[in-house]
């Protein structure tokens, strides 16, 4: 049915889970630092992270991966030949398409932990300090935790985004999944057949995704009571 191309196919969804996967890892670290930011008391910090969210999430994915690739790529030969380099650097399409989908990403997840954290009662960070704890102490063992739970269906919302929006990184020269799928549509002439391949194993993983956050979401909400009367 897929004319031997399957073995590709599944490289290429591979490489696809590699890019979400690392991207999503970027995207929850620029997200914290952003949250972190915007509920700092200084106004430099909050400028510069509603800066960031308010351009990211202004511009379309695909215009920044190109920015950052082949941008980059001019930065990084110019810096390199000012430093007395004479051969062309090439920048690594994973590192472009991961560092751009985990930036764009990062947006989102800074605004996503910024209502998590306010949703968690102050009384309880001030509960913590009060017993001694340390301000690094409230935020592991009280904030954090807290904090996942109330942003964890947004979480999993951005991460079935995050991993559709992975198809991007065709145009950058990535072999991922839709390349391969591409490849293997022009070289057989039969588009629909690796398309909708391309497009269930898709489903497949949003959907097994989905399962495992709400897993997820069940084992964060033991003990905690519903409020549905």
């Amino acid at each position: 049915m897929l004319h031997g191309y399957g073995p590709s196919l599944l490289q290429g969804t591979l490489l696809t889970l590699a890019v979400a996967l690392a991207s999503l890892a970027i995207a929850m670290l620029l997200g914290l630092a952003g949250a972190s930011a915007r509920l700092s008391r200084s106004r430099v910090l909050q400028g510069l992270a509603l800066a960031y969210t308010t351009v990211i999430r202004g511009v379309p994915d695909l215009v920044l991966m190109l920015l950052v690739f082949y941008g980059g790529q001019l930065a990084v030969n110019e810096m390199a030949a000012r430093l007395g380099h004479e051969g062309y650097v090439d920048v690594n399409p994973f590192v472009a398409g991961v560092l751009t989908i985990g930036f764009v990403f990062g947006a989102y997840l800074s605004e996503t932990f910024r209502g998590a954290f306010l949703a968690v009662p102050a009384g309880q960070r001030e509960a913590g300090l009060a017993y001694g704890m340390s301000r690094q102490q409230v935020l592991r063992r009280i904030l954090l935790p807290q904090m996942l739970r109330h942003a964890l269906p947004a979480l999993g919302n951005n991460w079935l985004v995050l991993v559709k929006s992975t198809a991007i990184v065709s145009v950058i020269g990535l072999a991922d999944m839709m390349q391969r799928a591409g490849q293997a549509a022009g070289a057989t002439r039969e588009p629909f057949v690796f398309y909708a391949a391309a497009a269930a194993i898709y489903l497949a993983i949003t959907s097994v995704s989905e399962l495992g956050f709400k897993l997820l979401q069940r084992r964060l909400s033991v003990g905690v009571r519903s409020g549905v009367l």
